[in-house]
């Protein structure tokens, strides 16, 4: 299982914090307002609004917060107007990074990231650098203590995944499928009862680079440090680190 899992997994148990909701609250925002933006206030009839409902549910924002965003990007309230963009660039060892952002000013953001890029002794690329090492796929995290392999393989495929990677290291399988079918799989399978610690429609490496000891640490610290970033809304990145070292340094 790569660290693009991995990290998800560990977010999703930090999580719980104020601190971290609070920021989770501010990405999630800016996500409704742009998928209100680009495909209107319909979740029937936008999925990507559908996709950021769901995400603010998952961390408890309120309704309010959640309609007066949606109106913010419909035009029906004034707001803040945020334009996405896709930045990469090299990690530790080489270790190629995606990051997703939503912002109002992009100079301020470029020069945040270069800035982050450079202190962990990486440097942010040009377009086109390493995209074409991931593609983009439905992954969800089940722990394994809640199901067998063999069960959730067949429950997987039978709801339209394409995969099930086990990794003997982790503590967690990972189901993976074409972003079209992710909710109807995600919530199928919770319906049979299986326990999924983190989902997302995400960037997913082809091949990893194994890390550990310090360059494992500051990998970490660099995508703690991303995440942080109110304008960051993903960071993918195709290290692999052991579950020890992740809880370790995480």
């Amino acid at each position: 299982m790569s660290g693009h899992n991995k990290w998800s997994s560990i977010k999703h148990k930090k999580g719980k914090t104020d601190a971290i909701r609070g920021r989770a609250f501010t990405k999630i925002t800016r996500e409704l307002i742009t998928a209100a933006k680009i495909g209107g206030g319909d979740p029937e009839g936008n999925a990507r609004l559908r996709a950021a409902i769901l995400a603010a549910k998952a961390v408890n924002m309120p309704n309010d917060n959640i309609s007066r965003a949606i109106k913010k990007g419909t035009g029906d309230l004034e707001g803040v107007s945020y334009e996405e963009y896709m930045y990469e660039g090299y990690g530790p060892s080489g270790v190629a990074v995606l990051v997703k952002v939503l912002t109002d000013n992009k100079n301020r953001t470029v020069a945040d990231l270069r800035h982050t890029f450079t202190k962990f002794n990486g440097n942010l690329g040009e377009t086109g650098c390493v995209n074409w090492m991931f593609g983009k796929k439905g992954s969800i995290s089940v722990l394994k203590e809640s199901v067998d392999e063999e069960k959730l393989m067949e429950l997987a495929l039978d709801l339209g995944a394409d995969d099930v990677d086990s990794d003997p290291e982790s503590h967690e399988f990972e189901v993976r499928c074409e972003p079209e079918v992710f909710e109807a799989v995600k919530s199928g399978l919770e319906e049979k009862g299986v326990k999924i610690s983190s989902a997302e429609v995400a960037m997913v490496p082809q091949t990893t680079v194994h890390l550990e000891g310090r360059p494992a640490e500051s990998m970490l610290k660099m995508m703690n440090s991303l995440e942080e970033s109110d304008d960051v809304q993903n960071v993918w990145a195709n290290f692999d680190i052991s579950d020890e070292d992740m809880e370790a340094f995480g």
